[in-house]
C-alpha cells in the first residue's frame, strides 16, 4: 500500500542528486514531483562510467530547477516532514558541498569535475542571482 500522496512533501533522488519536493502527480512506477529544494547537487561525469574521465560525454549535470517537475522512481521518493529550505540558498550550499568535496579530491575525475561545475556556476549566476 502506498503512503505516499499527491500534494506529500518528499524526498527524491534523481540522476545523482538529492531533492525536496512536492507530489504533484503519479505515473506507474514514479511519482511527478515538484522541485522546492536541493539537498545534494548531482555528480558530474558519465552515470555509466562513474569516476572515469576518458569518456564520450563528460556529462555536465545542473540541479533540477525550482518549481521544475520531474518524474521520479517510487523506490526513489521517500516521505519528509521537517522545513523545507529556500530553494536558492538550498542550491548554493549544496553546490559548495560538492566543491569543496572534489576539491579535496586528487583524482582525475574530481578535476575534471570541477571544471564543469565552474560553468555551471556561472549559469546559475545568470539564472538564480546567486552569490558564491
Amino acid at each position: 500500500m502506498k503512503n505516499i500522496q499527491i500534494g506529500d512533501y518528499v524526498t527524491a533522488f534523481y540522476k545523482t542528486g538529492k531533492y525536496i519536493g512536492e507530489v504533484t502527480g503519479e505515473r506507474p512506477g514514479a511519482y511527478v514531483v515538484k522541485i522546492l529544494s536541493v539537498l545534494k547537487h548531482p555528480r558530474q561525469g558519465d552515470l555509466h562510467n562513474p569516476q572515469e574521465v576518458d569518456v564520450p560525454i563528460f556529462h555536465e549535470r545542473k540541479a533540477l530547477a525550482h518549481r521544475e517537475q520531474a518524474n521520479m522512481p517510487e523506490k526513489m521518493v521517500k516521505s519528509f516532514d521537517g522545513n523545507i529550505p529556500d530553494y536558492n540558498e538550498s542550491l548554493v550550499s549544496a553546490y559548495l558541498s560538492l566543491k569543496k568535496e572534489l576539491a579535496e579530491d586528487p583524482t582525475p575525475h574530481a578535476k575534471k569535475s570541477l571544471e564543469t561545475l565552474g560553468s555551471i556556476q556561472r549559469e546559475y549566476e545568470l539564472m538564480y542571482s546567486l552569490t558564491f
